[in-house]
């Protein structure tokens, strides 16, 4: 009977690629990050690390998505301006121990290059994932790998599951796990550093050695490893941290779990694998540039409001729309929004919208009930 899962292949995981095809997407892939660690490099510390914080905040929130787990990002955005010792904005919340665990990983993946990665330190990544207990009802094992059961992956309603996969069973899980962490200390010698990140994302996660959490830990080791293929050249913390995927992957998210299915139950030809991994990365590289830009435009736009006296909630609205950017606020801030992020009552949130209408802050788009405010970039 022929294998039904990669990793029942005879030569399992002695994975090939056609070289070839990948070079061209290689070299986009390391211009287009290239780019990125200048563009950061370009800037004064302190817009870097409000650009690294831009960065890692849609990385968090991104790599929780991915899985269904929707954070708070008022939550992430605060934890990221402890850490990194930014300004805090007045009323912002406590993260939770679910956002700080998430982001000890985060943090921790890409801040301790030269560190060996081991059983411990995935085990001790795991829990602090976990650190507020399991995201559902299902009881896991945190902080250990998995147990006996088959390790399957479905979807659909109970009775009617499609089986996406099935990861190896749990007898030699500990001595695949090892030979996975041997290699990703010692790969060969000519192999990309880029290819490598990418070999490894998905060999985690086709061994799926937890319970849960394997995705959010295989795109914090692919992290880790992207940072030491770039080997940045100054500001190796600041610059390591903001050249995450997560974020990416998750506007791709369809495409993801298909080419990861479609891979794994094939032959050991990562080919299409490697070349939507590249693709991203590429992407990735150039949306993280648009994220920097708005940080420098924000940067720029309250320069120049300096002296335009915004109240607390006027600040609060700006801070909503710029931390949108570069994307935008999807519609527009109405009327109603602006009242359910203020609070106030609709005649206050009325004059606050035309005061900063006044102060070419913001201006009018559309009309009627769809009318709605944008910002108003200084000339």
């Amino acid at each position: 009977m022929a294998p039904t899962w990669i990793w029942q292949q005879p030569d399992w995981p002695r994975f090939r690629w056609d070289a070839e095809r990948l070079q061209p997407l290689l070299d986009q892939a390391h211009q287009a990050r290239e780019q990125l660690l200048e563009r950061i490099r370009g800037l004064e510390t302190p817009l870097a690390q409000e650009a690294v914080s831009a960065l890692l905040g849609r990385e968090s929130l991104g790599t929780a998505a991915i899985e269904g787990e929707q954070l708070d990002p008022g939550q992430v955005r605060s934890s990221i301006a402890r850490r990194l010792g930014l300004p805090l904005a007045d009323g912002q919340p406590q993260a939770s121990a679910q956002v700080e665990g998430l982001l000890d990983v985060l943090l921790a993946a890409t801040g301790e290059l030269h560190q060996p990665l081991t059983l411990a330190t995935l085990h001790q990544w795991h829990r602090r994932l976990f650190a507020d207990g399991p995201d559902g009802l299902r009881a896991i094992r945190i902080g250990e790998l998995r147990g006996n059961d088959p390790m399957q992956v479905l979807s659909g309603p109970i009775g009617r599951e499609r089986l996406h996969f099935e990861a190896p069973p749990r007898t030699d899980l500990e001595t695949q796990l090892e030979e996975l962490l041997a290699w990703i200390a010692q790969p060969p010698a000519d192999l990309d550093g880029l290819l490598r990140a990418g070999l490894v994302h998905f060999w985690f996660l086709t061994l799926h050695p937890y319970d849960d959490g394997n995705g959010r830990l295989a795109r914090a080791i692919g992290d880790r490893l992207l940072a030491q293929a770039t080997r940045p050249a100054s500001r190796e913390v600041l610059t390591g941290r903001a050249l995450g995927l997560s974020a990416q992957i998750l506007r791709e998210r369809k495409g993801y779990y298909a080419v990861l299915e479609h891979c794994q139950r094939g032959d050991l030809d990562l080919t299409p694998w490697l070349i939507w991994f590249l693709e991203q990365l590429i992407a990735a590289a150039q949306l993280n540039q648009a994220v920097i830009d708005a940080v420098r435009r924000k940067a720029v736009f309250w320069w120049h409001h300096r002296h335009s006296g915004f109240n607390a909630r006027q600040q609060k609205l700006l801070n909503r729309l710029l931390d949108a950017e570069p994307e935008g606020f999807a519609g527009g801030l109405s009327l109603r929004k602006a009242i359910g992020l203020t609070h106030a009552s609709r005649a206050t949130a009325w004059r606050d919208l035309a005061d900063l209408v006044a102060k070419q802050a913001l201006e009018p788009i559309g009309a009627g009930r769809s009318s709605a405010y944008r910002v108003r970039w200084p000339c």
